[in-house]
């Protein structure tokens, strides 16, 4: 099940809203929590039955080691506490490692030694890399006595199962909502945030990634003969363009949701093709993997703080882990190798240099070094990257341009500008000023927003264009 289905916004959602606010605050919001708990099991079962048992195993799992880290560094006893610790991330991670990684290390093995063994292809668990990260960071945190262990196992449940943001994230750190879990409060301003903000990123999934989505399908559907280097150019483009608002419209529905239920969790992007270097980038885009990965892997390994040598290692185990984290494949690796080689890069004092040319030519650098990060990225098949990029370099079967190219160009100008102008701050700045002149047009324009684009969005997906996230494969 997905949020950008009909059978979630108009079954899955109002029943578990209903029942949601129906049921008392007592206990601390135990019973609100439980309704939380079974529904996010329902959501996750929906599409995959079989794998609620290994998200009750590791919900189980963390639960009790959390609890025992906790007694333990309670009373003082780190070596006896860090044992629960180890265990919790060595089951975790074996996890992750069994279900996401066995053939593509099975495959490397097969290369290297130049045996055949065989593997069974066990299908990916959906959110398993979100979720695996949540529950990790738990024990860690209880270790640190960044948060209280959590004695209730109905609160932890609801935390790992959380359905709003358990398939692509953000990435919620126990600590962030361990207060929420007990002492949260549903208000009408809560409601209408998380209403106005689940809209716009259906809006964003629906109507402007799906859509930037056909053209990228269609331009990759092309045979080599087909293939011009302008399409090829376009092609990525769009890419560039639909990952950024299929992801980030899944953490705005995500938010908005965490939201009408009374939390509040960190924001995932922040406009990331304003960027004016890949340092800032990466602090724009996908924040709560970024501040994962520094907070339990970066920072614990010495982070800038060793030397020069001890601080590029860092960075290259953080980006190697960060391309291995969104698949078992060879592109991604070498995904996160690209950003680490001008991550160093601007560390050692490509930085410094970009700082003293004008804000635009800082602009365009980092958008054409992310633009090539993508051709990287969208693609497992070596094939389909050794075909673009040919046709990228003037060597396209179809030649620079033709008709077939302009046309789908010309056709799909309005939709670009449309994701060009949403990728940038106007549209927010031009909503704020105008909500700011007068309260009661504020309130009028955004109810008119909401149900113009719910309207909008449930006639697109009544005609069937829509498709799963993309990172629902990660």
């Amino acid at each position: 099940m997905v949020f950008s289905s009909l059978l979630f916004l108009f079954r899955f959602l109002p029943c578990v809203m209903i029942l949601y606010f129906i049921t008392p605050s007592c206990m601390k919001n135990t019973w609100k929590n439980l309704v939380l708990f079974f529904a996010s099991l329902v959501f996750y079962a929906w599409g995959e039955p079989v794998y609620i048992v290994l998200m009750l195993f590791s919900t189980v799992v963390d639960y009790i080691n959390g609890g025992l880290a906790g007694f333990f560094i309670n009373r003082d006893r780190k070596k006896a506490a860090g044992i629960f610790v180890f265990l919790s991330v060595l089951i975790n991670l074996s996890l992750l490692c069994v279900f996401k990684y066995t053939g593509f290390i099975t495959g490397v093995w097969n290369d290297v030694t130049g045996m055949d063994i065989k593997v069974k292809e066990l299908a990916l668990p959906i959110g398993i890399s979100f979720y695996t990260f949540q529950t990790m960071s738990y024990t860690i945190d209880v270790y640190r006595k960044d948060a209280r262990a959590e004695k209730n196992i109905i609160n932890f449940g609801a935390y790992v199962a959380m359905f709003p943001q358990l398939i692509a994230g953000p990435i919620v750190r126990f600590k962030d909502i361990s207060v929420l879990l007990r002492e949260r409060k549903s208000t009408i301003e809560k409601l209408s945030y998380g209403t106005l903000r689940f809209v716009a990123g259906l809006g964003k999934k629906v109507i402007l990634a799906n859509q930037a989505g056909e053209i990228f399908k269609t331009v990759t559907a092309y045979s080599e003969k087909e293939l011009t280097t302008v399409s090829a150019w376009f092609g990525i483009l769009m890419f560039a363009l639909q990952i950024y608002f299929d992801f980030s419209g899944y953490s705005d529905m995500a938010i908005g949701l965490m939201s009408v239920f009374g939390f509040t969790i960190p924001e995932n992007f922040n406009y990331p093709y304003l960027a004016k270097s890949i340092t800032e980038f990466w602090r724009r885009w996908h924040i709560s993997l970024g501040t994962w990965f520094k907070e339990y892997v970066y920072i614990p390994l010495g982070g800038s703080k060793e030397g020069m040598v001890r601080t590029f290692s860092n960075i290259f185990i953080v980006w190697f882990l960060t391309g291995l984290w969104h698949g078992a494949s060879w592109n991604f690796i070498a995904w996160g190798m690209y950003f680490c080689f001008f991550l160093v890069a601007e560390k050692l004092g490509l930085l410094k240099i970009l700082n003293k040319l004008p804000a635009f030519l800082r602009h365009i650098y980092a958008l054409i070094i992310i633009y090539f990060g993508w051709l990287l990225f969208a693609w497992e098949d070596i094939a389909h990257h050794r075909n673009f990029v040919s046709a990228m370099a003037g060597r396209a079967g179809a030649g620079f341009v033709n008709t077939d190219t302009m046309y789908l160009i010309v056709s799909n100008v309005v939709l670009f500008i449309f994701l060009v102008i949403g990728s940038t701050r106007l549209p927010v700045k031009a909503g704020t000023w105008i909500c700011n002149k007068n309260e009661i047009l504020s309130n009028l324009l955004k109810t008119v927003f909401v149900i113009v684009v719910f309207l909008i969005s449930v006639a697109y997906l009544v005609n069937g264009t829509y498709n799963p996230f993309l990172y629902f494969r990660f």
